[in-house]
This record gives structure tokens, C-alpha cells and sequence, in this order.
């Protein structure tokens, strides 16, 4: 094989490579150029696609432009404004730098760039095909910048075959205007597909969180924005802002996470992670808060440059950039620890219908029906019918208990019991409303809070088994429970091999009271061996006593006394995040007078 000589690749192949890192699909084409817009001061953006992009791709903006003499500068490799040395790049406050971007996106398509710049009298126009460049021409528009791309990797045809479908390159696409349309407030955005307008930002004119919101509604919906709490923390020379969802309020992806380092876009794993370690005991593991968070740094203590799209950074302090999202976010939800999605209740609300009227009966024998009378029977009769019919007083409380609770705790924020149906559903009196609470959700969390306090503070209570409980295992469990024994211990399960194929339990936490030892056991195996190489119990804590919580706590059917359902509601008032379950799901709904004077038509 013969030798080839080292030589210099001709500027449109060096641009075709460098597109192959920064332009991989039509929003990579949309980020830049709207990026590019941003950084010229726009305050108002236009972006049309047409076939997601591939057939046809304008973004329009009123910024300051370019001047005549500098279009072929901006179609030039390496030539911007934005960076003029080295120390530059560990300041940089721009979304763009590299000066990559417009030769990139011209050397794989039909690209046209119009502009006005701030104090001409007249706009020009430069089009470049497949990175050949013709020479400006005046034209018409209004100080900002055009630039249109047409047929997207024309000349690159391999690049269109990793392209997904149609729909998925503008799901892309609107994902990249919204992103970048949060983290620009000020700025209104239009996204218009197939000559159809899909999204509409208006800019918000406060600087304020709460002049952001209506924003967010119109993308992420009125429930988040019901359901949402303001995020507000600093830490040293960092800040963090935005919204979080309460823990009710939940998804079954990560899609709805949206973080914005210094008004960048990102999708960093650090930030990911610290959001997900901040409703660590609140969520279930297949479940996800929505959140939009804006952490502000100083510019020289994260490195953009990092990867050619721009879409990762990397923190001078991470640690400090993670514990910053973890604890603002978490203080949040403590502080909101008792408030509970209005989604389902809302959802449920919906759900009734006015009855219709009774149907007429117009029958023969309707016709010769006889009047109705009150029938009356022996005093006697009615009360042994009464006695006979009445369940316990404990499952039916009588009226006068009942009004006693109503009297003592309606005004408390969870009210009073007043029943208890399909020995599940504790329905409460407050005066703002009613409250239905789930006895075996909302009971759980108290346990977990309870189980975990003590663990924390080495005062876990056991009780021991009058007869120790025996299980038979497979040898390879036994032999986990034994390896385990010590954290077991130290949460109150006191387990021991019992021979090669079996343990003995001999004594359970005493906060969980009655329950199943085996079954218990079991569960806790099968989180034993989801712990990774080198992983003790106690990293995986929360999880664990959620297991034991949830076998601990009231299961549904059980009936409650009035006394115990009101003692369970004042508990929920005193436990942190009582307003959902180990899993993330709520333990009660409300109802406000008014809407329950709404389906009756009293309002």
C-alpha cells in the first residue's frame, strides 16, 4: 500500500466536518441560528420550518444584524465577534463563540443570509451553495437578520439516512424553541411548521419568577402551574431559581426537566442527578418531578466548550453546583410538605354529571297505583329493627361524636373524620371543605417518617416474637440475610441463619406493630440484591424502610374508630411531606366548598 501525502483539506470539506460535529439533524440547524439571534440582542424570533427543517428552514429576527462588509466574514471559518483571545473562552457570556456554526450549516445546504444592520439605510443579502459564496446584493427587510436553509444535506446524502422520521425531527425541533424560549423570558418566540404556528411565546415584561409563570403554562399546562413551587436558593457566589413540581405532581419520564446554566440549555447528568437525590423518599423509582431550574454562576467557574453542540458544561465545583439544586429543591418540598396536587382532585371534579331526571312511568299499573302513605309500625318493632341493622358504634360513629369532632377539629388544615368508606377512605370536614384521605398511603408515610427518624438517631425500638418466626430460604439468601445481619439489626429486624435453608426472625421494629414477618423478609431480599458491588444497606436507606413502612402501616378494610382516624389526621399534620406516599402518589384530595356548591348548582 502506497504512502499518502499529509496535506491541507480544502475549506469545504473542512466545513463538511466540522457540520458532521455541529450539525447532526435540522434542530441542530434551529439551535444555532436561533442562538446566533439571541446573541444580537432579538426581541422577537421567528422560526418556519417546512418538512422538520430538511426541506426548508428560515429563522428571522430583529437583533442588531450584520453590516455589509462582514457577511463573508460570517460565512468564514473561525471569524467571530464574540471571542477575541484565549482568556476569552474561560468568560464567556454569549451562547455562541467558535465562529463555526454559519460556514458549517452553508457547506450542507442552500443557505441565503439576509440582514439589516443597526443605522443602515438598506439590507443585503449573501447566498452560499454547498459552501460557495456569492457575492452581496442589496435587499428588503427591516433591521434583524434572515437566513434561510434549504435543502438540508443535499450534498451529504449518508447524513440523511441516520435521520429519524419526520415526526421526530420536529418533535426535535420544538423541543430546541422551547428550551431556549425558557431560558429567554424577555424575548417572544414564534415556531411555525408546514404553515401551521405551533407555539407562540410571548415575552414577559417583569423579571420576576411570578411574571414567568404564565409562560410556563402555555407550555407545560394550567396543572403544572397549579401544582408548582418557586425554587429560590443560594449558595457563595451561586443562585438557583425557578420551579419544581410537588411530588404529587409527577410523570413517568425525564423529558419535562428543564436546567439552564447561566440562560444556557443543558442536559447534564450533575444536575440531573442532584434534582432526582432531592425527591429521593418521595417518588417512586419509575416516576419524575416536571421542574425548570436556572442556576446563575460566575461565568469563569464552568467551561462551555466542552462539546461541539454546547449541550454539556462542566463545573469548576460540582459538588457545590449539586448540593446547591439538591438542598433548594428539597427545602422547597419541606416547606411544602403537607400540600398535595390539585390535579386529581380537579380530574375527579370533572368526572361528576348532573343526574338526569327520573324517568315518568306511563304504565297500566302506573295509572292504577295507589297514593303513598308513611307506614307505622310498634315502637317496639322499629327499635329492634334499628338494633338489628346497626353495625358497631366503633364502624359508625353516632351523630353526637361525630359533631363533637366537627366542633374540635374543623378548623385544623386536615380537618375532622366524620366516616370512613369501603373501610378504606377517611372523609374529613374542614372549613374550607372536605378532605378523602387514603388510611393506608397517608399511614405508611407516617411510619417511613417515624422508622427513619429512629434510625437516624439510633433509637429503634424492637419487639421481640413470643415464637421466633422461621423461613425457609434458598442457601444463597440465607447466606445474604447472614452478610446483612448487622444493618438488619440496626434497623430493628433481628434475623439469624437457621440452619443451611432457613432464618429465624426473633424480633420486628415495634413501630410496625402487628404485621407480616415473612413477607417482610422476603421484600427485603429482593432490595438486598439490588444493591451494587461494594453497596451497604444503609446507602440504600430510604428504600429499605419504605419496604418496612409499607408493611407496617394500615391496609385497606381496616376499620377505624372516629378516634383513630382523627388521630391519624392530626399525625398527618405533623409529619413532614404527609401529602404523598412512599411512592410519590397523594394520600388525600380536597375538595373546596365552592366547587362542592358548583355541582349542586349553588353557584
Amino acid at each position: 500500500m502506497s504512502r499518502k501525502p499529509i496535506q491541507v483539506l480544502p475549506d469545504a470539506l473542512a466545513n463538511q466536518i466540522a457540520a458532521g460535529e455541529v450539525v447532526e439533524r435540522p434542530a441542530s440547524v434551529v439551535k444555532e441560528l436561533v442562538e446566533n439571534a439571541l446573541d444580537a440582542g432579538a426581541r422577537h424570533i421567528d422560526v418556519t420550518v417546512e418538512d422538520a427543517g430538511l426541506t426548508r428552514l428560515v429563522v428571522s429576527d430583529d437583533g442588531s444584524g450584520i453590516p455589509r462588509d462582514e457577511l463573508p466574514l460570517a460565512l468564514a471559518r473561525h471569524a467571530t465577534s464574540k471571542i477575541a483571545k484565549t482568556a476569552d473562552l474561560f468568560h464567556i457570556t454569549t451562547m455562541g463563540f467558535r465562529g463555526e456554526a454559519l460556514p458549517s450549516i452553508a457547506s450542507v445546504s442552500r443557505f441565503k443570509l439576509t440582514s439589516r444592520a443597526e443605522g443602515q439605510t438598506e439590507a443585503w443579502e449573501m447566498a452560499c451553495v454547498g459552501g460557495k459564496l456569492e457575492q452581496p446584493k442589496p435587499a428588503a427587510r427591516p433591521q434583524g437578520t434572515t437566513i434561510e436553509v434549504a435543502d438540508l444535506f443535499f450534498n451529504t446524502p449518508a447524513r440523511r439516512k441516520f435521520l429519524k422520521s419526520l415526526r421526530t425531527e420536529q418533535e426535535q425541533v420544538t423541543d430546541v424553541v422551547v428550551r431556549l424560549a425558557l431560558a429567554n423570558p424577555a424575548c417572544t418566540f414564534t415556531l411555525t411548521a408546514d404553515g401551521r404556528e405551533q407555539l407562540r411565546f410571548d415575552g414577559t415584561q417583569g423579571d420576576l419568577l411570578e411574571d414567568y409563570l404564565p409562560r410556563l403554562g402555555s407550555f407545560l399546562g394550567k396543572d403544572f402551574v397549579a401544582n408548582a413551587l418557586t425554587i429560590d436558593a443560594g449558595r457563595e457566589d451561586m443562585h438557583l431559581s425557578g420551579f419544581a413540581s410537588l411530588p404529587t405532581y409527577n410523570v413517568g419520564s425525564a423529558r419535562r426537566q428543564y436546567m439552564f446554566v447561566n440562560g444556557r440549555p443543558v442536559k447534564d447528568k450533575v444536575l440531573l442527578s442532584a434534582l432526582k437525590q432531592a425527591y429521593h423518599d418521595l417518588l417512586a423509582k419509575d416516576r419524575h418531578p416536571v421542574a425548570v431550574l436556572f442556576i446563575d454562576v460566575p461565568p469563569e467557574s464552568v467551561d462551555v466548550n466542552v462539546h461541539p453542540a454546547k449541550a454539556e458544561v462542566r463545573f469548576k465545583n460540582s459538588g457545590d453546583v449539586f448540593a446547591l439544586i439538591r438542598g433548594g429543591v428539597r427545602r422547597s418540598l419541606d416547606g411544602a410538605s403537607q400540600k398535595v396536587s390539585s390535579t386529581p382532585a380537579a380530574a375527579a371534579l370533572a368526572k361528576f354529571t348532573t343526574p338526569a331526571s327520573l324517568p315518568v312511568q306511563t304504565t297500566f299499573a302506573s295509572l292504577n297505583a295507589q297514593p303513598y302513605r308513611p307506614t307505622y309500625v310498634a315502637e317496639e318493632q322499629r327499635d329492634n329493627a334499628v338494633a338489628f341493622q346497626a353495625p358497631p358504634l366503633a364502624r359508625t360513629p353516632d351523630a353526637g361524636h361525630v359533631q363533637q369532632a366537627v366542633s374540635d377539629y374543623a378548623a385544623f388544615p386536615m380537618g375532622a373524620a366524620v366516616a370512613q368508606i369501603h373501610g378504606t377512605y377517611i372523609l374529613a370536614q374542614t372549613d374550607r371543605g372536605m378532605i378523602m384521605v387514603d388510611q393506608h398511603a397517608a399511614h405508611e408515610r407516617l411510619v417511613y417518617e417515624r422508622l427513619k427518624l429512629q434510625v437516624l438517631n439510633k433509637t429503634v425500638e424492637r419487639q421481640a416474637l413470643l415464637l421466633p418466626e422461621v423461613i425457609e430460604l434458598p442457601a444463597a439468601d440465607v447466606s445474604l440475610l447472614a452478610d446483612h445481619q448487622d444493618e438488619l439489626a440496626a434497623i430493628g429486624l433481628e434475623v439469624e441463619p437457621f440452619g443451611p435453608s432457613a432464618v429465624s426472625v426473633r424480633a420486628t421494629p415495634a413501630l410496625l406493630g402487628n404485621m407480616n414477618a415473612v413477607a417482610l423478609v422476603r421484600d427485603l431480599i429482593d432490595d438486598l440484591h439490588e444493591l451494587g458491588k461494594g453497596q451497604t444497606l444503609m446507602s440504600k436507606l430510604e428504600e429499605t424502610l419504605s419496604t418496612m413502612a409499607c408493611h407496617g402501616s394500615i391496609r385497606a378494610n381496616r376499620k377505624l374508630t372516629l378516634d383513630e382516624m382523627n388521630a391519624l389526621l392530626r399525625q398527618m399534620e405533623e409529619t413532614p411531606n404527609s401529602a404523598q406516599c412512599n411512592h410519590g402518589r397523594p394520600t388525600y384530595v380536597e375538595l373546596a366548598l365552592p366547587d362542592i356548591e358548583r355541582l349542586f348548582g349553588r353557584r
